[in-house]
């Protein structure tokens, strides 16, 4: 088991970086898979979800996982084991270049945080492999875009993480949908409630653990001190590197909605509201918010909570029965549920139909099936529904991070020509209420009407300048996202 130490990477970084187009950009170099041949698999990232991937890979018939690769040497001696266990061999290493230059590994998995997404991605693609990569696809929407660009370039199969297409429920769903007897889509609407609590408050830098290679798990990202009690995981709740919850859970409604409403690209418009409520911490990102995303089809909201019902409680707030699913109101009725399966309701809220859902389990293997026949119109998944679920993402928090405080009165005005948005707020308002918050004394933070271009993915408009400012980032060498793929 080999590890870079900190000296060794930034010896080798430099002219890693300066042969990454000759030594890894030849796609060509990949070899074909044949039906009956073994494809064989390398993860990168393998704490949490990646250690679930490599399971799920390590079961799909005639897939191999041949290597791991995390920063973390504990995380990655522990994923290690379980293959010890089964006296199986695999290769490990802490930097994932390891993995793009072994031309023996077909696919590359990428379920690292979420700066890294779209960069290990390009690279592996550069590489020849095929990638399948974790939600949301990017960190900011012109990588997204210049990952789809990779995509297409070079002819590779891209499945991105939103499991929840996979869904028997609610492909099934989409199918009774098409035969019209629900009739028109008049909105959806995502939710999820999940209970997080308090990340904890440090009074400066915090110590790296000597097994974590700091500088590569920055990566993308400004080389900042580590300025919370945890690295791994609450990296979610920092701009730097995660995309607070709209891009952890919202990411999955909202490519729900898209799904099942089937409307495309870019919303002319989007609003977000929320703030981080009843917890002082270090975290940078909203922990009760939703936003309104403004098709010309039809509008979706995304609305995604933290908090408990009320003080006190471990139980978590329902809109219909559901805490992580949607709501989709249809001329002649509703569906309400998730990746578990829902009910189609009649406009009396009379159960009609039932879609029982299976999670998005075979999701992986229909990136299997796609990689394997070389095509990828048989992704439930592709990389570009990926970039613009996650985009849907960027664009809200973008917004809420150029909001200002403003009362529910206000925001209700703003939000006056969609009456579900107002009823979210209402809501939304009571839910924080019950947590001991009064919006009057800790309002809301409201963001702009933000409008963006679909064809260029910019926005124009009101604040436009000050929006455009977030569509990128200061990519910190060697590891930037390449202008030209």
């Amino acid at each position: 088991m080999t590890f870079l130490t900190r000296r060794d990477f930034l010896k080798s970084s430099a002219a890693a970086s300066a042969g990454m187009a000759a030594t890894l950009g030849c796609a060509g170099g990949s070899k074909i898979i044949g039906a009956n041949d073994t494809i064989r698999v390398g993860v990168i990232g393998v704490n949490s979800k990646g250690g679930q991937h490599v399971e799920v890979f390590h079961q799909i018939p005639g897939v191999r996982v041949v290597a791991l690769c995390d920063v973390d040497r504990d995380i990655l001696v522990k994923a290690a084991q379980k293959f010890a266990d089964r006296n199986e061999t695999v290769k490990t290493c802490a930097d994932g270049r390891e993995i793009l230059d072994d031309k023996d590994i077909d696919v590359a998995v990428i379920a690292t945080p979420n700066h890294w997404h779209s960069l290990w991605a390009i690279w592996a693609i550069q590489a020849g492999k095929d990638v399948y990569v974790e939600k949301p696809v990017c960190h900011n929407i012109w990588e997204g875009r210049q990952l789809v660009k990779a995509a297409r370039k070079y002819n590779k199969i891209v499945q991105a993480g939103t499991q929840n297409r996979s869904d028997v429920g609610i492909r099934a769903l989409n199918d009774y949908i098409k035969e019209g007897p629900l009739g028109e889509i008049q909105w959806v609407h995502g939710l999820w409630y999940k209970m997080r609590g308090s990340i904890g408050k440090v009074n400066g830098p915090q110590k790296i653990p000597n097994n974590i290679d700091y500088d590569l798990w920055i990566g993308p990202a400004a080389l900042k001190p580590l300025t919370r009690e945890h690295l791994h995981y609450d990296w979610h709740w920092f701009w730097d590197t995660g995309n607070g919850d709209m891009g952890n859970l919202g990411v999955h409604q909202i490519d729900d909605c898209r799904f099942i409403s089937g409307v495309k690209g870019l919303p002319r418009r989007v609003m977000m509201v929320g703030g981080r409520f009843a917890v002082d911490d270090d975290a940078q990102t909203p922990n009760s918010q939703f936003a309104v995303f403004d098709y010309k089809e039809l509008p979706i909201i995304i609305e995604v909570r933290n908090l408990p019902m009320k003080t006190g409680s471990r139980a978590m707030d329902h809109y219909r029965g559901v805490r992580a699913g949607n709501i989709v109101k249809f001329e002649n009725g509703y569906f309400a549920g998730g990746r578990g399966g829902g009910w189609v309701y009649d406009n009396d809220w009379e159960k009609v139909k039932q879609f029982p859902g299976d999670g998005g389990g075979e999701h992986q293997a229909n990136f299997i099936q796609a990689v394997r026949q070389r095509s990828p119109e048989l992704l439930h998944a592709d990389v570009l529904e990926g970039h613009i679920s996650s985009s849907l993402c960027h664009i809200a928090n973008i917004s809420y991070r150029l909001g200002k405080k403003m009362p529910v009165s206000d925001i209700k005005s703003e939000l006056k020509d969609f009456p579900q948005a107002v009823e979210t707020t209402e809501k939304l308002e009571k839910h924080v209420q019950e947590n001991g918050i009064d919006p009057g004394n800790f309002p809301f933070t409201a963001g702009p009407w933000l409008t963006i271009n679909n064809e260029t993915e910019r926005f124009e408009g009101d604040m436009a300048y000050e929006a455009n400012m977030f569509l990128s980032r200061n990519y910190r060498e060697p590891f930037v996202v390449p202008e030209q793929v």
